[in-house]
């Protein structure tokens, strides 16, 4: 399986892997599975340190590799997609995040149920 982590999820990851569902701890840890980290999750924590509503790790991408993950860039086709969204969710990064999962056909895993309107497969978190 290929998922791509929520930012929320990387963070619990990171920080409190209990927080997360068994099924999306074992998927996280399966080492036949495929798991990335969008850079649009590094500039969601970046922008949210700075208004002081997050403190995300030290140095993120140093966390995104001692995690094993890939880290996964935006491409001109993410933006494309994300731009072609219908407006179900406002969030701007979940939305890059939604059209990332399309794209590349990558599982979303995340807390919020609401992302499978998009016609994404979604591993609750």
């Amino acid at each position: 399986m290929r998922l791509l982590l929520d930012t929320h999820v990387f963070l619990w990851w990171v920080e409190t892997p209990r927080t997360l569902t068994p099924e999306a701890q074992a998927a996280i840890a399966a080492p036949d599975n495929v798991v990335f980290v969008s850079v649009v999750s590094a500039w969601e924590m970046a922008i949210k340190a700075g208004l002081g509503r997050l403190k995300p790790p030290d140095d993120v991408e140093a966390a995104v590799d001692r995690g094993g993950f890939m880290k996964l860039g935006i491409a001109f086709a993410h933006a494309a997609r994300a731009g072609t969204l219908p407006r179900h969710h406002g969030d701007p990064f979940d939305r890059m995040l939604i059209a990332q999962a399309h794209c590349e056909s990558l599982t979303l895993v995340t807390r919020d149920a609401a992302l499978g309107i998009y016609g994404v497969a979604i591993l609750l978190a």
